[in-house]
């Protein structure tokens, strides 16, 4: 395989430079302020002065997508997993109390995956219509419903195994904590870290 650097592909060399830029430019979005002064709008979102609106949309679109789908796959597998419980031996032991917690939880998943998946349908239904500026703010909207659902919902599943398990004290004490936990390592550490 060639280096980027030998002229027998100048279609490689053209990636590798664009590649290098684009590192450059996400190098220095996540460099903090040496004089802890604070840092000018366009900086702290991770664009360069030289970054077109359409360049700084593309990257927020690009940086969202793969945030989305460290979630979808988690989504996924939790909405697979609650799909099948009713065909377990065991559905028929919980009472009517846990069969609500399960059809809420499970309605919730559902839900959840769909505010997650949304940004790829409004992509595909806007393609090529010049929305990028609509597409990246409705994503993003989508994105922060689909993850505070996310945590909604892991913690009902924590609750209805522990009311099986266990009971329904240990389950509620249970998932009270594992909201805590979502609340506060998915919000309160990113907006303390920004203070």
């Amino acid at each position: 395989m060639s280096s980027p650097d030998t002229p027998s592909s100048g279609g490689q060399r053209d990636r590798g430079s664009v590649a290098a830029a684009y590192v450059r430019r996400h190098a220095a979005a996540t460099e903090s302020p040496q004089d802890g002064s604070t840092q000018h709008e366009s900086t702290r979102e991770g664009s360069s002065e030289d970054e077109s609106q359409q360049e700084r949309l593309t990257r927020n679109w690009n940086e969202l997508l793969q945030e989305l789908r460290v979630a979808q796959t988690g989504v996924q597998i939790l909405t697979g997993f609650l799909l099948t419980i009713p065909f377990t031996d065991r559905f028929t032991d919980l009472n009517d109390r846990q069969v609500t917690i399960y059809l809420a939880v499970l309605v919730g998943s559902i839900v959840t995956t769909g505010m997650i998946v949304a940004p790829a349908s409004f992509h595909r239904v806007l393609f090529r219509q010049r929305e990028k500026d609509w597409l990246v703010s409705a994503a993003n909207v989508s994105a922060r419903a689909g993850l505070a659902l996310l945590a909604v919902v892991s913690s009902g599943v924590v609750l209805l195994v522990f009311d099986v398990v266990v009971g329904l004290t240990a389950g509620i004490v249970a998932s009270s904590l594992v909201l805590a936990l979502f609340v506060g390592l998915w919000l309160a550490t990113p907006l303390f870290a920004r203070r």
